[in-house]
């Protein structure tokens, strides 16, 4: 069965061997170090989701990758490198600082975030470490969007890309994906292959404040990174078409807005408030109508699966978003979202106005979302299938 011909169902299922929670009881003294040398040693995905998840199952965990000194937050250990700003010597120097350091903690598993360190996860391999490779996303894919690539280098280093992941893959103990696609591309290479979905925390989604929605701002929200291929441009062109009388917003919460999105026809509705933690930026969420993801339809978006889609609904919020393939399948019977084609403005516009003037109807989509997400969609099912996993690979000894 090829790619585009799996439904959804059998393409998670394929993974789902070492998916169910097994006792952690048995867990001794085990030692896992992470790895990282592009995020923060503090990234959600990383620190907060798998490290936090791992000690809280006893396992001794330390996260070596960029931050401001050593030390220990949540029952983890940080061993801080120093991310130097040049993409070489990031990957060059870095990378090597933050090999030396995981070495020296003599861990029983190294699981490692960033195809840079392939090289020197394999070093550690041929010393019989067990080493885990997480693909947070379709890098051979992603390399066709790098503005930084002249455009005629980058399909051969997509593909060289591609052959070192899927070489390399063969010998770790254990690829971690984290959509079905990315999985697909491994699991012919390596049988332990398992995805780990980047679902948020329900619970952190929830308002100690929650404004009523007929108190809620007639605001549709976008929050995440800021690029053309996310759709910005249709989305600010969209809030524009919509009538006067609504006194519609659009509130977009994110790094640096390109100069080229401010002369744009709905920009003096936009309300830009940069960058924000992730409690302000959930806060943020309560307080709006609506929210937006419309990523433009490129192989690298089409398969990814997007946490802002669940953090929206874990807000409450109905939602826009594209018309994929993988996005309706995973949503299919909640009703909780409209989708659009991303690319057609005014089909955007249209499921704005309706949802903003259509106000029981988006509170009880936002529920349906919510609900789908406490009971679900959120981190603390993929975190007893990472726990599984560790045992898979660190055999425990038989309780007495």
């Amino acid at each position: 069965m090829r790619r585009g011909e799996s439904s959804l169902n059998w393409r998670i299922s394929r993974f789902s061997d070492l998916q169910y929670p097994r006792s952690t009881s048995r867990v001794v003294f085990v030692k896992v170090v992470h790895m990282t040398s592009v995020h923060s040693a503090l990234d959600h995905r990383i620190f907060k989701k798998e490290c936090r998840s791992l000690a809280q199952a006893g396992f001794d965990v330390t996260v070596v990758g960029p931050h401001s000194g050593d030390s220990v937050h949540e029952q983890v250990r940080i061993k801080s490198v120093r991310k130097h700003l040049s993409r070489l010597s990031r990957i060059t120097r870095t990378a090597w600082n933050v090999y030396r350091e995981a070495e020296k903690q003599a861990a029983d598993v190294y699981h490692f975030h960033d195809p840079e360190l392939i090289p020197l996860a394999l070093l550690l391999r041929m010393k019989g470490k067990r080493v885990i490779y997480d693909v947070h996303e379709d890098y051979p894919r992603d390399i066709f969007y790098k503005p930084y690539l002249p455009r005629w280098s980058r399909k051969p280093i997509a593909w060289f890309a591609e052959a070192l992941e899927t070489l390399a893959g063969r010998h770790f103990s254990a690829i971690v994906a984290v959509t079905p696609a990315i999985a697909e591309r491994f699991a012919e290479s390596n049988q332990r292959t398992v995805i780990l979905f980047n679902y948020p925390y329900a619970e952190e989604l929830k308002s100690t404040n929650p404004q009523p929605w007929q108190s809620r701002r007639q605001s549709v929200a976008y929050i995440g990174t800021i690029t053309p291929q996310r759709g910005i441009a249709e989305m600010i062109q969209a809030v524009g078409l919509l009538p006067e009388s609504l006194a519609p917003k659009l509130e977009i919460a994110g790094d640096v807005m390109p100069r080229e999105m401010i002369v744009l026809p709905g920009w003096p509705r936009v309300e830009f408030h940069g960058t924000l933690g992730q409690s302000a930026a959930y806060e943020l969420l309560t307080q709006v109508r609506v929210g937006v993801v419309c990523e433009h339809p490129i192989p690298t978006f089409v398969e990814a699966i997007p946490v802002k889609l669940f953090e929206y609904m874990g807000a409450g919020l109905p939602v826009i978003a594209s018309n994929f393939s993988l996005w309706r399948k995973m949503l299919e019977g909640i009703d909780c979202a409209i989708f659009v084609d991303p690319m057609n403005v005014e089909e955007i516009a249209k499921a704005m106005e309706y949802l903003l003037t259509h106000p029981r109807e988006a509170e009880e989509m936002g529920r349906r979302g919510q609900a789908a997400v406490a009971n679900n969609f959120n981190w603390n099912t993929e975190a007893r299938k990472l726990v599984s996993l560790y045992l898979d690979l660190v055999p425990q000894p038989c309780a007495a």
